[in-house]
Protein backbone atom coordinates (compact mmCIF):
# COMPACT_ATOMS: atom_id res chain seq x y z
CA UNK A 1 0.00 0.00 0.00
CA UNK A 2 1.94 2.73 -1.39
CA UNK A 3 2.08 6.21 0.99
CA UNK A 4 0.18 4.13 3.55
CA UNK A 5 0.52 1.92 6.83
CA UNK A 6 -0.76 -1.35 8.70
CA UNK A 7 -0.81 -1.42 12.21
CA UNK A 8 -1.25 -5.09 13.18
CA UNK A 9 -2.91 -5.12 17.13
CA UNK A 10 -3.25 -8.03 19.25
CA UNK A 11 -5.78 -7.99 21.75
CA UNK A 12 -5.21 -10.95 24.03
CA UNK A 13 -8.38 -11.20 25.78
CA UNK A 14 -9.96 -11.55 22.55
CA UNK A 15 -7.44 -14.34 21.55
CA UNK A 16 -8.57 -15.87 24.68
CA UNK A 17 -11.99 -15.81 24.01
CA UNK A 18 -11.53 -16.97 20.53
CA UNK A 19 -10.23 -19.76 21.49
CA UNK A 20 -12.17 -20.61 23.77
CA UNK A 21 -15.10 -20.26 21.64
CA UNK A 22 -13.82 -22.24 19.07
CA UNK A 23 -13.28 -25.60 21.25
CA UNK A 24 -16.87 -25.40 22.18
CA UNK A 25 -17.70 -25.46 18.67
CA UNK A 26 -15.18 -28.33 17.82
CA UNK A 27 -16.80 -30.14 20.30
CA UNK A 28 -20.20 -29.42 19.39
CA UNK A 29 -19.51 -30.20 16.15
CA UNK A 30 -18.26 -33.94 17.22
CA UNK A 31 -21.46 -34.33 18.89
CA UNK A 32 -23.36 -33.49 15.82
CA UNK A 33 -21.29 -35.25 13.09
CA UNK A 34 -22.36 -38.98 14.59
CA UNK A 35 -26.15 -38.22 14.08
CA UNK A 36 -26.27 -36.00 10.70
CA UNK A 37 -23.29 -36.02 8.70
CA UNK A 38 -24.35 -32.98 6.10
CA UNK A 39 -26.21 -30.41 7.38
CA UNK A 40 -25.12 -30.35 11.36
CA UNK A 41 -21.64 -31.07 9.99
CA UNK A 42 -21.17 -27.32 9.59
CA UNK A 43 -23.80 -26.06 11.73
CA UNK A 44 -21.09 -24.52 13.71
CA UNK A 45 -19.26 -23.32 10.99
CA UNK A 46 -16.22 -25.42 12.03
CA UNK A 47 -16.61 -28.02 9.06
CA UNK A 48 -13.04 -27.20 7.33
CA UNK A 49 -11.39 -28.62 10.48
CA UNK A 50 -12.35 -32.30 10.31
CA UNK A 51 -11.67 -34.65 8.18
CA UNK A 52 -14.48 -36.79 7.04
CA UNK A 53 -13.77 -40.86 6.45
CA UNK A 54 -17.27 -42.66 4.71
CA UNK A 55 -17.07 -46.08 3.40
CA UNK A 56 -19.96 -48.52 2.68
CA UNK A 57 -19.82 -50.27 5.89
CA UNK A 58 -17.88 -46.98 8.25
CA UNK A 59 -17.82 -43.76 8.86
CA UNK A 60 -15.21 -42.09 11.01
CA UNK A 61 -13.74 -38.33 11.38
CA UNK A 62 -10.72 -36.90 12.62
CA UNK A 63 -9.67 -33.28 13.69
CA UNK A 64 -8.14 -31.45 10.77
CA UNK A 65 -5.12 -29.86 13.77
CA UNK A 66 -2.87 -28.32 11.23
CA UNK A 67 -5.83 -26.46 9.74
CA UNK A 68 -7.30 -25.90 13.57
CA UNK A 69 -3.59 -24.07 14.64
CA UNK A 70 -3.23 -21.89 11.25
CA UNK A 71 -6.74 -20.59 12.44
CA UNK A 72 -5.19 -20.36 16.04
CA UNK A 73 -2.64 -17.85 15.02
CA UNK A 74 -4.87 -15.11 13.97
CA UNK A 75 -6.94 -15.19 17.04
CA UNK A 76 -7.21 -11.70 18.60
CA UNK A 77 -5.23 -10.24 15.66
CA UNK A 78 -6.49 -7.28 13.51
CA UNK A 79 -4.95 -4.64 10.83
CA UNK A 80 -5.63 -1.36 10.70
CA UNK A 81 -4.85 1.08 7.62
CA UNK A 82 -4.00 4.32 7.45
CA UNK A 83 -2.92 7.06 4.83
CA UNK A 84 -1.20 9.38 7.83
CA UNK A 85 2.24 8.77 8.16
CA UNK A 86 3.22 10.75 11.53
CA UNK A 87 0.01 9.50 13.16
CA UNK A 88 1.07 7.31 16.31
CA UNK A 89 0.50 3.85 16.29
CA UNK A 90 -1.76 4.19 19.64
CA UNK A 91 -3.52 7.31 17.91
CA UNK A 92 -4.47 5.51 14.99
CA UNK A 93 -5.30 2.53 16.81
CA UNK A 94 -7.87 5.43 19.17
CA UNK A 95 -9.32 6.67 15.90
CA UNK A 96 -10.29 3.40 14.77
CA UNK A 97 -12.21 2.29 17.77
CA UNK A 98 -14.09 5.55 18.12
CA UNK A 99 -15.44 4.92 14.09
CA UNK A 100 -18.13 3.75 16.49
CA UNK A 101 -19.24 7.00 17.36
CA UNK A 102 -19.25 8.04 13.46
CA UNK A 103 -21.92 4.65 12.92
CA UNK A 104 -23.62 6.10 15.79
CA UNK A 105 -23.78 9.19 14.23
CA UNK A 106 -25.39 8.17 11.14
CA UNK A 107 -28.07 6.02 13.03
CA UNK A 108 -28.69 8.96 15.25
CA UNK A 109 -29.37 11.01 11.68
CA UNK A 110 -31.22 8.54 10.66
CA UNK A 111 -33.80 8.07 13.21
CA UNK A 112 -33.38 11.45 15.09
CA UNK A 113 -33.08 13.91 12.85
CA UNK A 114 -34.81 12.17 10.16
CA UNK A 115 -32.04 12.60 7.75
CA UNK A 116 -33.67 10.61 4.80
CA UNK A 117 -35.63 13.65 2.94
CA UNK A 118 -39.35 13.73 3.10
CA UNK A 119 -41.09 15.58 0.42
CA UNK A 120 -38.11 16.65 -0.80
CA UNK A 121 -37.07 16.70 -4.42
CA UNK A 122 -34.61 18.73 -6.18
CA UNK A 123 -30.78 18.43 -5.91
CA UNK A 124 -30.37 21.43 -3.51
CA UNK A 125 -33.43 20.63 -1.28
CA UNK A 126 -31.59 17.20 -0.40
CA UNK A 127 -28.33 18.74 -0.06
CA UNK A 128 -29.78 21.68 2.02
CA UNK A 129 -31.72 18.97 3.80
CA UNK A 130 -28.52 16.98 4.74
CA UNK A 131 -26.53 19.88 5.50
CA UNK A 132 -28.85 21.01 8.24
CA UNK A 133 -28.73 16.94 9.39
CA UNK A 134 -25.28 17.35 9.61
CA UNK A 135 -25.08 20.99 11.28
CA UNK A 136 -27.36 19.34 14.04
CA UNK A 137 -25.62 16.91 14.67
CA UNK A 138 -22.25 18.48 14.54
CA UNK A 139 -23.87 21.33 17.23
CA UNK A 140 -25.17 18.11 19.63
CA UNK A 141 -21.25 16.34 19.77
CA UNK A 142 -20.06 19.72 20.68
CA UNK A 143 -22.95 20.40 23.40
CA UNK A 144 -22.29 16.59 24.64
CA UNK A 145 -18.51 17.47 25.41
CA UNK A 146 -19.13 20.12 26.88
CA UNK A 147 -22.25 18.95 28.89
CA UNK A 148 -20.19 15.81 29.88
CA UNK A 149 -20.09 17.11 33.80
CA UNK A 150 -23.91 16.79 33.92
CA UNK A 151 -24.77 13.70 31.80
CA UNK A 152 -23.76 9.90 31.91
CA UNK A 153 -21.20 10.52 29.30
CA UNK A 154 -17.95 10.20 30.92
CA UNK A 155 -15.98 13.87 31.24
CA UNK A 156 -12.70 12.45 31.96
CA UNK A 157 -11.63 10.82 28.98
CA UNK A 158 -7.66 11.11 30.12
CA UNK A 159 -8.34 9.32 33.07
CA UNK A 160 -10.66 6.69 31.08
CA UNK A 161 -7.76 6.38 28.72
CA UNK A 162 -5.00 5.85 32.12
CA UNK A 163 -6.77 2.38 33.07
CA UNK A 164 -5.77 0.89 30.10
CA UNK A 165 -1.83 -0.66 29.42
CA UNK A 166 -2.94 -0.39 25.49
CA UNK A 167 -5.61 1.35 23.39
CA UNK A 168 -6.18 -2.46 21.89
CA UNK A 169 -7.74 -3.40 25.36
CA UNK A 170 -11.79 -2.53 25.69
CA UNK A 171 -12.20 1.23 26.53
CA UNK A 172 -12.61 1.92 30.09
CA UNK A 173 -14.38 4.76 32.50
CA UNK A 174 -13.12 6.74 34.65
CA UNK A 175 -13.79 6.95 39.04
CA UNK A 176 -15.79 10.04 38.01
CA UNK A 177 -17.91 8.36 35.01
CA UNK A 178 -18.42 5.39 37.56
CA UNK A 179 -19.45 7.41 40.45
CA UNK A 180 -22.08 9.06 38.79
CA UNK A 181 -23.23 5.95 37.57
CA UNK A 182 -23.66 4.69 40.83
CA UNK A 183 -25.06 7.80 42.55
CA UNK A 184 -27.18 9.15 39.80
CA UNK A 185 -25.61 12.68 40.91
CA UNK A 186 -22.77 14.70 39.93
CA UNK A 187 -20.33 15.79 42.41
CA UNK A 188 -21.69 19.21 42.99
CA UNK A 189 -25.37 17.42 43.94
CA UNK A 190 -27.05 17.96 40.21
CA UNK A 191 -28.99 14.76 39.13
CA UNK A 192 -26.83 13.36 36.49
CA UNK A 193 -29.03 13.29 33.42
CA UNK A 194 -28.87 11.88 29.82
CA UNK A 195 -28.96 14.75 26.67
CA UNK A 196 -32.60 14.37 25.94
CA UNK A 197 -33.51 15.07 29.46
CA UNK A 198 -31.50 17.55 30.35
CA UNK A 199 -32.57 19.37 27.05
CA UNK A 200 -36.03 19.41 28.26
CA UNK A 201 -35.14 20.53 31.57
CA UNK A 202 -33.80 23.70 29.83
CA UNK A 203 -36.72 23.85 28.02
CA UNK A 204 -38.83 24.73 30.93
CA UNK A 205 -37.14 28.47 30.91
CA UNK A 206 -40.14 31.23 29.35
CA UNK A 207 -40.27 34.13 27.83
CA UNK A 208 -42.90 36.16 29.74
CA UNK A 209 -44.52 39.08 27.53
CA UNK A 210 -45.71 42.48 29.80
CA UNK A 211 -47.12 44.88 29.07
CA UNK A 212 -47.76 47.99 30.88
CA UNK A 213 -51.47 49.50 31.70
CA UNK A 214 -50.38 53.16 30.88
CA UNK A 215 -48.96 51.78 27.61
CA UNK A 216 -50.66 48.85 26.27
CA UNK A 217 -48.72 49.01 22.85
CA UNK A 218 -45.39 48.33 24.71
CA UNK A 219 -44.47 44.55 24.98
CA UNK A 220 -41.68 43.56 27.56
CA UNK A 221 -39.91 39.98 27.41
CA UNK A 222 -38.95 38.89 30.39
CA UNK A 223 -37.42 35.27 30.68
CA UNK A 224 -37.77 32.99 33.75
CA UNK A 225 -35.14 33.10 36.26
CA UNK A 226 -32.49 29.90 35.62
CA UNK A 227 -32.63 27.09 38.06
CA UNK A 228 -29.55 26.34 39.40
CA UNK A 229 -28.47 23.59 37.12
CA UNK A 230 -29.96 25.31 33.92
CA UNK A 231 -27.57 27.96 34.84
CA UNK A 232 -24.24 25.55 34.99
CA UNK A 233 -25.47 24.44 32.05
CA UNK A 234 -25.71 27.50 30.65
CA UNK A 235 -22.11 27.87 32.50
CA UNK A 236 -20.59 24.61 31.01
CA UNK A 237 -22.00 25.67 27.34
CA UNK A 238 -20.62 29.19 28.06
CA UNK A 239 -23.25 31.03 27.20
CA UNK A 240 -25.29 33.99 29.52
CA UNK A 241 -28.71 34.22 28.13
CA UNK A 242 -30.16 37.61 28.66
CA UNK A 243 -32.69 37.88 31.33
CA UNK A 244 -34.45 40.69 29.28
CA UNK A 245 -35.11 41.16 25.60
CA UNK A 246 -35.44 44.27 23.73
CA UNK A 247 -38.75 46.46 24.45
CA UNK A 248 -41.05 45.20 21.16
CA UNK A 249 -43.93 47.83 20.13
CA UNK A 250 -46.95 46.61 18.43
CA UNK A 251 -49.25 48.44 16.13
Amino acid sequence: FPGERLLLCLNPRLRTERRRKREDLLQATEAAIGRRIGEQANRYRVRKHFALHVTQDSFAWERQQDSIEAEARLDGLYAIRTSLPDLAAEAAVEAYKSLSGVERAFRTSKDHLRVRPIHVYSENHVRGHVFLCMFAYYVEWHMRRRLAPLLFQDDDPVAARARRDTPVEPAEVSDRAKDKADTKTTPEGFPVHSFPTLLGDLSTIALNRLTLPTQAKTVITIATEPTTLQRQAFDLLGVDPPQTVPITVTG
